[in-house]
C-alpha cells in the first residue's frame, strides 16, 4: 500500500513487528491494532503520514526483523530521493514533524529527530544510503547504516516522535497525550 506525491523521500511505515512487548504488558491484540481514540494505533500513524503529502509505503509482510522489514521497504521504493523509516507504533507524530525531516537539507545523510534531548523517529535517510539499506537483515534496524554515515540531529518540538507504543501504560499515556491535543493531529 503506498500513497503521496512522486519526487522527495518516500516514508517507509513499518508494521511487521509482533508487538510481544504489548502483549506481555497485558495487551490482548497487537499493539498496531490496539485501539487509541476508538481508531487502531497504526490507523493514527497513517493519518499523519497522508496529511504530509509525502510518498508513502507501507511494510507489513511480516518480516522476522525490523532491518528485513527497513530492506523490503527501501527495495519496494528503490527510485525515491531518500526515505523516512517510520515505525507504525508512532500514533502521536505530526504531518509537519514528516515534512520537517524530510525538507532538512539534501546534503545530510541521515538525519534523526531530537524532542528534549532524546532521538526520534521517523529516521531520514539519503539516496546514498539505500544500497546498504536494502542490505540490512535482523532484527536491528538501521543502526548500522546510523552509524557508518553519521547524523545529524534536528530538534522538533512533537512528543509524538518519541511517544511509541510499546506497552499497555504507553497506550495509556498517547490516550492522555491525545486528549490534550484535543484528540486531533495537526497536517
Amino acid at each position: 500500500m503506498a500513497g503521496g506525491r512522486a519526487g522527495g523521500p518516500a516514508v517507509i511505515v513499518l508494521a511487521s513487528g509482533r508487538g510481544e512487548r504489548f502483549l506481555a504488558s497485558g495487551g490482548t491484540v497487537p499493539k498496531l491494532q490496539a485501539l487509541l481514540a476508538g481508531r487502531p494505533v497504526l490507523a493514527h500513524t497513517l493519518a499523519a503520514v497522508r496529511a504530509s503529502g509525502l510518498r508513502w509505503h507501507l511494510e507489513d509482510a511480516g518480516h522476522p526483523g525490523m532491518g528485513d522489514s527497513i530492506a523490503a521497504g527501501v527495495r519496494a521504493t528503490a527510485d525515491a530521493a531518500g526515505w523516512l523509516i517510520l515505525p507504525g507504533d508512532l500514533p502521536l507524530v505530526r504531518a509537519s514533524s514528516l515534512r520537517a525531516i524530510a525538507a532538512a537539507p539534501l546534503g545530510l545523510d541521515v538525519v534523526v529527530p531530537v524532542v528534549d534531548g532524546q532521538r526520534g523517529h521517523p529516521v531520514r535517510f539519503s539516496a546514498r544510503c539505500g544500497a546498504e539499506l536494502m542490505r540490512l537483515s535482523g532484527g536491528q534496524g538501521a543502526a548500522s547504516v546510523v552509524r557508518a554515515w553519521g547524523t545529524a540531529e534536528w530538534p522538533l518540538d512533537d512528543v509524538g516522535c518519541v511517544a511509541d507504543i510499546d506497552t499497555l501504560q504507553d497506550l495509556a499515556r498517547a490516550e492522555r497525550l491525545l486528549a490534550l491535543r484535543g484528540g486531533l493531529a495537526d497536517g
